[in-house]
């Protein structure tokens, strides 16, 4: 299951973990100096940006760094490949970014390393090359790369491995694919690439084919959180509907948290078995998608592994796990409707082929409901709440304990909160999500604001608030409340 971790409860009056408002805000002043030092080297930055020298570049339109908002708030149809609309037959734009964040609250991780202060001092590089071949064939490659000087400021050796190795540096191609026309109704769409299923955005039920980065959850939406996949995938399109069919060579699941990191829950470190690209394993996902008036409706079915691994003890010995990932069949639904300022939504997904620790011959079934409803009814202001249950079939309390840890309903919700100011060049944004009925399961609160200093810069800051819960990945993440800036240029 790739599910992106949510929740339920929502207390936007008195935003602050379970512990109170005092003990957050008398850490902010603790912490004082420090976090005026980070913001003072972000302000040095932007005064660098809005200089002559790189004022009179030529600039294009900023990357909307509050990735995951859902600008269209009605019902849209998927669109076929278009043509460039440049006059050139290669573009090349991107963006570079300076983020500075900083923990609040004083703590260290499972393995003993100290979060206190400036956890992150990240420049990273965006680079998207968008190519036309011909009147109906287009490439286009995205790729990331970012480094964090935070590691060797509070010293590399405080820090394990396997921070070391996810979290101070990486590269990726982040799409690399070839696009066209075979017949006037069949598009094809070859190589590395994003494909996003269901209506919601953000909780997932039947947008199950692209893993997330959860490595650190909370930090960014999930539209920045998917990972690509090399996939072959061929629409076919015939009036106000379209098939869509997808075969996956390459395995690949969520990242998440590595040990010593604040967000790793525990001292163990099993071993995840990853399954091999292409072959018998290959991936193989069908939709179809219709498009009608003032509605839209969407039917999937995917044969994939389950992005959540199960633990499987390795005799002989004391109790040593590794984790493994499981085929499971998944077949669902999702619809939007229109309603004036409303946008009604939802999705169900069934899944079969899940498999626990406790009772490894057994194989369960799962049905996953969400509703969820968006107003855009007040003046710049987008309002939604979207809420997923997650029931499991033919429950056996045996599962109900660790290393399994699963109830029989898992409850999550997501609220979120948008506005623009000025003209929409100040965007304030409220989301908390919620996992468990009153957050028991664990919870992560944002509030950010991001302002247009030109139509290439943009500065964006804001809390994180996390609050402990009983799920294992939530169970020990409620010190580790962070503010963030972060400067970013688009070209």
């Amino acid at each position: 299951m790739r599910n992106a971790e949510c929740g339920i409860e929502v207390r936007i009056n008195n935003f602050q973990r379970s512990s109170g408002s005092h003990g957050l805000f008398a850490s902010i002043r603790a912490n004082s100096r420090l976090i005026l030092r980070v913001f003072s080297v972000a302000a040095f930055v932007v005064v660098l940006l809005l200089s002559p020298g790189l004022g009179s570049a030529q600039e294009s339109s900023l990357d909307d760094v509050l990735g995951g908002f859902d600008d269209s708030k009605a019902v849209s149809k998927p669109e076929p490949p278009t043509e460039p609309a440049q006059a050139s037959k290669v573009d090349l734009n991107g963006s570079v970014a300076l983020s500075l964040t900083s923990n609040i609250h004083q703590h260290q991780s499972s393995s003993g390393t100290d979060y206190s202060g400036l956890s992150r001092l990240r420049f990273t590089l965006d680079l998207n090359l968008d190519a036309k071949l011909s009147k109906s064939w287009d490439v286009n490659v995205r790729g990331r790369g970012f480094y964090d000087g935070a590691y060797s400021i509070n010293g590399r050796d405080h820090y394990t491995d396997q921070v070391i190795s996810s979290l101070e540096s990486e590269a990726e191609l982040r799409e690399a694919f070839i696009r066209g026309k075979v017949l006037p109704s069949l598009d094809v769409k070859l190589g590395r690439q994003i494909v996003v299923w269901g209506k919601s955005d953000n909780l997932r039920v039947t947008d199950v084919l692209n893993p997330l980065d959860n490595r650190e959850p909370g930090m960014v939406d999930i539209e920045d959180l998917r990972l690509p996949l090399t996939m072959a995938r061929a629409d076919w399109y015939a009036g106000k509907w379209n098939v869509t069919a997808i075969a996956i060579p390459e395995i690949r699941f969520k990242k998440n948290p590595v040990y010593g990191s604040d967000f790793y829950p525990s001292t163990q470190t099993p071993q995840e078995v990853i399954p091999d690209d292409g072959g018998s394993n290959t991936e193989y996902a069908v939709a179809l998608n219709g498009i009608l008036t003032g509605w839209d409706i969407s039917f999937y079915l995917a044969r994939i592994f389950d992005d959540r691994p199960s633990a499987r003890f390795i005799p002989p010995g004391p109790p040593v796990f590794e984790f493994v990932h499981n085929r499971v069949t998944m077949a669902g639904t999702a619809v939007n409707v229109a309603l004036g300022n409303w946008l009604l939504k939802s999705e169900g997904a069934y899944f079969s082929g899940l498999q626990f620790y406790a009772l490894p011959y057994r194989t369960f079934e799962r049905a996953d409901v969400l509703l969820g409803v968006e107003y855009t009814g007040f003046n710049e202001t987008t309002v939604s709440l979207e809420a997923v249950n997650r029931h499991l079939l033919d429950y056996d309390e045996a599962i109900s304990t660790a290393p399994d840890s699963t109830r029989q309903d898992e409850v999550q919700t997501a609220f979120r909160f948008q506005r623009d100011f000025l003209n929409d060049r100040v965007h304030l944004m409220l989301l908390a999500l919620t996992s468990g009925w009153n957050g028991r399961d664990g919870k992560v609160q944002r509030l950010q604001v991001e302002y247009e200093l030109t139509d290439a810069v943009a500065l964006t800051g804001g809390v994180v608030n996390y609050g402990s819960g009983n799920r294992t990945e939530f169970r020990n993440i409620g010190k580790n409340d962070r503010v963030f800036l972060e400067v970013k240029y688009s070209f």
